[in-house]
């Protein structure tokens, strides 16, 4: 892509976070969003499909900045001597839920229910993914893999960070420390229990 079609094209999912945010999803049309970002209809066609393209393309990037968050933050961890993979997956949930809040108007307009149809199992499947990430983290540390904790944590976090993201900074970041608090008393149950 050239650096002008890179312009144009992020011009648009500006355009597209602010109006989608403004007036919601279901509400918001193309032409609102070619005219913000000082763009011709053609040319969102010819980086997005439509509406629901645009608002897709804006879950991946902020996706991957959630990601590229709690990647660091359990580099971070390791790199101070934590092996423990359960404590490593609190610290990754720490680092998605200060993203959450840090991004609040972006995470808003993925959880409030205003997305294109079928958006809900997306979210659903990157809860998914982000559980099979926490498996390898368990693997990685050759521990077992309790699969009704990852459920729980995973489930919470969904909650939580709905929840976060509609409070004040200082309130959300609270509910953070406690979500994180609540979820670190969590621990896989012993093997002999899982096998006896």
């Amino acid at each position: 892509m050239s650096h002008r079609g890179a312009a144009t094209r992020s011009a648009l999912l500006d355009a597209a976070a602010h109006v989608f945010r403004t007036v919601g999803f279901a509400r918001a049309g193309v032409s609102e969003v070619v005219e913000h970002a000082g763009a011709s209809v053609g040319s969102l066609y010819h980086h997005f499909t439509g509406k629901a393209d645009l608002y897709m393309a804006l879950y991946e990037d902020y996706q991957q900045r959630q990601q590229e968050r709690t990647h660091q933050a359990v580099s971070r961890g390791r790199a101070q001597g934590e092996s423990d993979p359960t404590r490593l997956m609190y610290t990754a949930a720490r680092a998605y839920l200060d993203g959450a809040i840090d991004e609040r108007a972006t995470t808003l307009l993925f959880f409030s229910g205003d997305g294109p149809p079928g958006f809900e199992s997306q979210l659903r499947e990157r809860l998914r993914e982000w559980t099979d990430r926490n498996v390898a983290l368990f693997r990685k540390a050759d521990e077992p893999v309790d699969e009704a904790l990852l459920m729980v944590v995973s489930g919470a976090m969904l909650v939580a960070v709905t929840e976060v993201v509609r409070r004040g900074d200082a309130d959300a970041r609270r509910l953070a420390d406690d979500i994180t608090s609540l979820l670190s008393r969590l621990e896989p149950r012993d093997r002999r229990e899982r096998t006896g």
